[in-house]
């Protein structure tokens, strides 16, 4: 499937303070945000007119769903037009504020954590093929996901018993199971929930829970980019190295923990690899299957940024790459 439907849902955190301190509860704060929702909607969930869905999810976090797209310029830009609603709520809910006496500044995260060591996160959506077993999905997208960070990373500093330290990925410590059908308490990689809202007997949902908020346009074309593409090529047939990973959720720390790429990761049947040897043999795939689909400008343009960005967390020389992946941006921000 080359023209594939697409979509993100990210959760943002929020909260209020006054004179540095903290004035009003989470839930009041989200009120305060959708209340000219409410007077609009009549609810706090609604469908806006360009097709996505903003709503409170659990935990007071608001929600903002995109459209429906089918291109990934077109995903991008509606994942900013997200950012921009919710930017005007905040606005809105401030003069509500000082309307009522209350000098408070509203703070919203587009972020994965918090202090607190809650999580909220970024999902995304694609439209699959029903044909075929969705274990030989799963199995060949586990390993690609679990190493993702490394080209598309948040980047987090987390605090451990010895040290504050870099991580690639905001998500990482928050994920608890491969596949699943859990949201909150047992996060897992993959979530099975299948909602395909188009012809159940021709297609499914594959929803991915594991991803990290970008603030960068080119990391979150990157993000979704190489999951279609590999999404793309394992529906074409295409063979791949089994990289089926002993435990997933140890592994997916571990490459959070290591921003060389080299850390290796234990795989079924006792076998090593790292992060980097794995995005390798998904990215060599992906180079090898552009000469045999149509030309598309999009793809070929995050195959080359996922080239770049491989070189560059070998080489860890990310002139090249510092102004496009996330993480990179944020720990060059640390190091100045």
């Amino acid at each position: 499937m080359q023209r594939r439907i697409m979509g993100i849902e990210t959760e943002f955190g929020v909260t209020c303070t006054f004179h540095g301190h903290r004035r009003l509860s989470p839930d009041e704060v989200a009120r305060y945000l959708f209340r000219r929702v409410v007077s609009w909607g009549r609810s706090s969930n609604v469908f806006l007119r360009n097709g996505a869905r903003l709503y409170l999810d659990v935990g007071s976090h608001p929600e903002y769903a995109t459209a429906e797209c089918d291109s990934l310029v077109q995903l991008v830009t509606h994942d900013r037009a997200g950012e921009w609603v919710l930017e005007d709520l905040l606005v809105d809910a401030e003069q509500r504020l000082a309307d009522e006496g209350i000098g408070g500044d509203i703070y919203l995260f587009k972020n994965n954590t918090d202090s607190a060591g809650n999580s909220y996160g970024c999902h995304e959506n694609y439209l699959i093929v029903r044909a075929g077993e969705f274990s030989r999905i799963s199995d060949v997208l586990l390993p690609f996901l679990v190493t993702r960070q490394l080209i598309c990373g948040a980047g987090k500093v987390l605090q451990t018993p010895k040290a504050a330290t870099f991580c690639l990925s905001q998500r990482a410590e928050h994920i608890w199971e491969g596949v699943s059908s859990a949201t909150t308490r047992s996060r897992p990689i993959i979530n099975t929930r299948d909602e395909p809202h188009a012809d159940a007997e021709k297609y499914r949902r594959l929803h991915v829970i594991v991803g990290d908020s970008n603030m960068c346009e080119t990391t979150t074309m990157l993000k979704v980019g190489t999951a279609a593409l590999v999404l793309e090529m394992i529906e074409a047939g295409v063979p791949f190295r089994d990289f089926s990973l002993d435990n997933p959720i140890r592994a997916i720390r571990e490459v959070s923990h290591d921003v060389t790429g080299r850390r290796p990761v234990r795989l079924a049947g006792g076998r090593q690899a790292s992060a980097l040897d794995i995005q390798r043999e998904y990215y060599s795939r992906a180079v090898e299957h552009l000469q045999t689909r149509e030309p598309n400008a999009q793809i070929e343009q995050i195959v080359d940024l996922w080239g770049r960005q491989l070189d560059a967390v070998e080489s860890q020389d990310f002139a090249k790459v510092d102004t496009e992946i996330d993480w990179v941006i944020k720990r060059k921000l640390f190091q100045r």
